[in-house]
């Protein structure tokens, strides 16, 4: 998104090409940007904040939240009618909270049943305003849409996060010198519409994606898991603390900065897992691998407490009932709560049953690495919906098992 909004040519090495993230690279073509695959890297030709053009039809993101709140942002600043949409859950996911402050800005943007889902339409603002908003509920996703709009103000933009949340924008920003500095509770943006120049990427390994190998591997008899060059940023490893609370054999080593990201290396091992309570103000940094996380307290012993994780229901599924009700089928001892589920671990799991993933990655995903612990396995009835965010994850797993 910043290469394409920069002058100058970057090239992105390592891209994971996962259907979320190639939508997000033919919705910026369809806009006027030449991005080209040569061998394994991307190459972007940017053209600075004000260089997309209006597309011919209306821009499709598929499943990617991330890309349809972000492009809100970055379409506010463009002299264009835009309208964004995507697949079924897309049209479920709540935008309210992005069009309310992107309004308050003087941004004409707009979205069906009272501005509460997609599609969303944008139209040519005159002048976006500055703004000093505290953010309501804690979301990367609405903190990084008002500051791309921010890009196009010609005064400073101001978040209040009273609540970390994952600040890969943040960094990225700061990595490509746009005027962003954070002050406390404070996020404070002055870019006044000034251009900026590309820089070249190295993108590490997802730390959500990787979560999934390594619980697998404190799950697992006789395990060991190491895995390299992956990303470590502090507001995305909130899934170590909790591990390593319940008891995981879970190092880090080679620790060191690229492109303002922390990165390193990550051993995992068997572990005897206890039971541990998860309180709201860490579910922001793991709210991604919570799912995961449900399966590592089927081995746990005692309970496991879910608290404040109401987010979870409007994602990709409503994902603790996804989580709950796919556990009751295993036989697991699980309770739901509105923002979460309690879970007694240590209970004799069924064989062979049908697990329903809803059509979300990170519910197929983490059943399929549930199925480790029986001998007989599970029956995932989809696993289609597991290409948005890792497509090579089957092929990996069968690596990783041999």
């Amino acid at each position: 998104m910043l290469s394409s909004l920069a002058t100058g040519t970057v090239r992105i090495e390592n891209l994971l090409e996962s259907e979320d993230v190639l939508n997000t690279v033919k919705i910026f073509q369809q806009c006027g940007i030449e991005i080209k695959k040569i061998e394994k890297n991307y190459y972007i030709n940017g053209k600075g904040l004000f260089g997309l053009s209006e597309a011919g039809h209306i821009l499709d993101v598929g499943n990617s939240g991330t890309t349809l709140r972000l492009m809100c942002g970055i379409l506010s600043g463009q002299n264009f009618y835009s309208v964004l949409t995507g697949d079924d859950s897309i049209l479920k996911r709540p935008v309210k909270r992005i069009i309310r402050p992107l309004q308050k800005m003087n941004i004409r943007i707009f979205s069906r049943m009272d501005n509460g889902y997609p599609p969303v339409t944008i139209l040519p603002s005159s002048q976006i305003k500055s703004i000093k908003y505290e953010l309501p509920v804690a979301s990367a996703q609405v903190k990084s849409a008002i500051l791309f709009a921010g890009l196009y103000s010609k005064k400073k933009v101001i978040i209040i996060e009273k609540t970390d949340t994952r600040d890969h924008t943040e960094r990225m920003f700061q990595y490509f010198n746009i005027p962003l500095k954070k002050n406390k509770e404070q996020i404070i943006l002055n870019n006044r519409q000034m251009p900026f120049q590309g820089r070249d990427i190295f993108i590490p390994g997802d730390f959500s994606s990787a979560s999934y190998f390594i619980v697998g591997a404190l799950l697992a008899p006789a395990s060991k898991i190491t895995i390299n060059d992956l990303s470590l940023n502090p507001t995305r490893i909130g899934l170590f603390n909790v591990l390593r609370r319940m008891g995981a054999k879970i190092n880090l080593s080679n620790i060191r900065k690229k492109n303002n990201e922390e990165i390193g290396t990550v051993s995992a091992s068997s572990s005897e897992l206890k039971g541990t309570g998860i309180n709201p103000e860490e579910i922001p940094l793991l709210i991604d691998e919570i799912p995961i996380l449900s399966i590592a307290a089927l081995k746990a012993k005692g309970f496991t407490v879910l608290k404040g994780a109401g987010e979870l229901r409007v994602k990709e599924s409503d994902r603790i009932r996804s989580i709950v009700e796919n556990l009751k089928v295993l036989g697991a001892n699980i309770r739901e709560r509105d923002d979460g589920f309690i879970i007694n671990g240590e209970k004799e799991l069924k064989e062979k049953k049908l697990i329903k993933t809803y059509k979300d990655h990170r519910i197929a995903m983490s059943f399929i690495m549930a199925s480790s612990l029986l001998k007989k396995g599970i029956i995932i009835e989809e696993i289609d919906s597991i290409k948005t965010s890792f497509p090579s994850f089957i092929k990996l797993l069968n690596k990783v098992n041999q």
